[in-house]
Parts: C-alpha cells; sequence; structure tokens
C-alpha cells in the first residue's frame, strides 16, 4: 500500500509541483499588493482540501486499476481478455497496441502449433514405416545362429531403440498421452526388458545380477519399460567389464548399478538435462545426450522419482523411487 502510495505521489508530481507554483504566485501577487494573507490563506486552504479530496478518490481508482492489471499479469495473452476502462486518449492507444500484440501471438501460436502437428505426425509416420523392414529383418536374423547374426542383431536393436527414442521424444511434448495406469509386477516388466538386452549381455560377457524385486505397482507399462530400457543401454554402453546389477533398496527404491566407466563430478548435476552428455560422452561420439533426459521427462508422467549416484572409473547407479506408488 505505502508502495504504490509513493508511486502515485511520484506519478502526480507534476499536478503537485504545479498547484504549489499557483499557491507562490497568489501569495507573492497578494503581498506585493499590501493585501493581508489570510485573503490568500483561506482559498488556498479550500483548494487543498478540495485536491485532496479529488486525489483521494483517484489514488482508489488508481489502486484499483493497479490491483486488476497486477491480476493479469499471471494470465497468458489469450486469457486476457477485460482490461479496465481507458481513463485517456493515452491508455486507450496502449490498449490498441495490447489488442494487437495479442492477435499476432494468437496467430504465431497458431502457425507453430500447426508446424509442430505437421512435424510430429510426419515423424510418426516415418518411425511407423521404418518399424516395417526394421522386423522383417529380425525375422530374417532369428532364422540364422552365427557370431555376425548375433552382432547384426545387436546393431538392429541398438536401431529399433533409437526409432523408439524418437517417437518417444515427440509423445512427452504432444498435448494428449497415452499413459494407460494398471497394476503390474515390476519383475515381469524388469525380466521383458533385460530379454532385449540378452545378446549384448552374452556377446560382451557381462554378467547380469539379477535380484527379485516382488513389488507390485501401478504404472504404465509401456512408459516404464522405456525407462528401463533407457537406463540398462546406457550401463552396457559405458561398462567394458563387470557387470550390470538390478535391485531393490529400502524403502521402495529399484537400483540399476553397472561397474562402467562412471560419471565425472562436474558432470552430475547436468547428467538429466537435454541434450547433455559431458566429459565421458563426449568421448563417446554415439550420445546424444536424450537417454537420461527422456528418462526423467517419462518418470515426471508416471510420477517416479529417478536420481544417479555415480564415481569415476567405478560405475553408476540409477534409482527409480517406486515409494509412493507401490499398491503392496
Amino acid at each position: 500500500m505505502l508502495k504504490l502510495l509513493r508511486a502515485y505521489l511520484h506519478w502526480r508530481r507534476k499536478t503537485i509541483y504545479v498547484f504549489l507554483i499557483f499557491s507562490a504566485v497568489f501569495f507573492v501577487t497578494f503581498y506585493l499588493y499590501r493585501l493581508p494573507a489570510a485573503a490568500v490563506l483561506y482559498p488556498v486552504l479550500i483548494c487543498f482540501v478540495l485536491g485532496a479530496g479529488f486525489a483521494a478518490a483517484d489514488f482508489l481508482r488508481v489502486r484499483h486499476r493497479h490491483m486488476k492489471l497486477a491480476a493479469m499479469e499471471k494470465l497468458t495473452a489469450a486469457m486476457i481478455a477485460d482490461m479496465p476502462d481507458a481513463d485517456s486518449l493515452e491508455d486507450e492507444d496502449y490498449q490498441n497496441i495490447i489488442a494487437a500484440l495479442q492477435r499476432e501471438a494468437a496467430e504465431l501460436e497458431n502457425v507453430s502449433r500447426m508446424r509442430y502437428q505437421e512435424m510430429t505426425d510426419y515423424y510418426t509416420v516415418w518411425v511407423h514405416q521404418i518399424k516395417t523392414p526394421i522386423a522383417s529383418m529380425k525375422l530374417t536374423l532369428q532364422n540364422e545362429d552365427t557370431a555376425l547374426a548375433r552382432k547384426l542383431s545387436a546393431d538392429l536393436f541398438r536401431i529399433e531403440q533409437y526409432v523408439e527414442m524418437v517417437l518417444a521424444f515427440l509423445r512427452l511434448d504432444s498435448e494428449s498421452t497415452d499413459y494407460v495406469f494398471k497394476e503390474y509386477e515390476v519383475d515381469r516388466i524388469i525380466r521383458q526388458s533385460v530379454k532385449k538386452f540378452s545378446i549384448e549381455f552374452i556377446e560382451r560377457k557381462i554378467r547380469l545380477c539379477y535380484e527379485p524385486i516382488g513389488e507390485r505397482i501401478i504404472t504404465d507399462e509401456k512408459w516404464f519399460s522405456f525407462c528401463l530400457e533407457q537406463i540398462l543401454s546406457n550401463a552396457l554402453k559405458y561398462t567394458r567389464e563387470g557387470s550390470v546389477r538390478i535391485y531393490m533398496e529400502e524403502p521402495r527404491t529399484l537400483c540399476i548399478e553397472d561397474t562402467g566407466i562412471g560419471i565425472e563430478p562436474e558432470d552430475m548435476p547436468r547428467i538429466f538435462e537435454k541434450g547433455f552428455t559431458g566429459y565421458n560422452g563426449r568421448r563417446d561420439r554415439q550420445a546424444s545426450g536424450l537417454g537420461l533426459y527422456l528418462c526423467r521427462r517419462t518418470c515426471k508422467g508416471l510420477g517416479i522419482g529417478i536420481s544417479a549416484e555415480s564415481r569415476p572409473g567405478q560405475g553408476t547407479v540409477i534409482r527409480m523411487d517406486l515409494e509412493q506408488y507401490s499398491s503392496s
């Protein structure tokens, strides 16, 4: 209130200065004509009282307009429909400018939305089309059991993962989601995800240490599996030898731990940022910096907390907090 009053007095300072100047002119004029001082003090006092009354009413009007405009600051451009009545030609000009900017912003938003939808539709069709030759190649390779076939199957699986990352990236910013929440056994989802990496575990001689979780949670199976697979993919990518361990910590935290190259301490605060690859990621030219970013976005949609702990040269552990959403 006091801050607004000071701002109001500063805004009306010219009017106050004019009043004081006119009063001084009256005083000087009456003094030069040898008239009694009361003859000028009385009308000046009356003008001061009337002016104070008008100023108080004007201040209340300004305060009402200020509160209304302050409330409108929290709204988006599309939601601002009822502006305070204009008190002057200048106010009306400002409101016309704001209305023109609102129309321009609405047009730009509409164009941007249409372009984004067109891009999403194009890449969605592309993803589904490319899945057909991938499925065909997978069927072909299933009939062969050679070192080359296993190598091609592992590479094909990587391609399939990158395709799923594209689709997930598009869907995360979509206005509509395809979440279907049901109760699932965590172990069943983990086994399905691990099975997809079985060839890579075998070929690279990475040991899997899996301790059954024995928990049930309310989640979306497809998106939860996507998070698990991204974490497993990272664990295998940066683990040259050793093991990947899946276990549960109290109270209900799913952990995926590897014995890989780890993450530098200065990179830890940013590993879930979009496009951030860190020191080790820059050494690996294939790193996109999207895997953990998509995991964090997906976990947020699923209502699951995700965090990481790592030491360079000793490995990384990713934790998924299932406590609040466990049904057991």
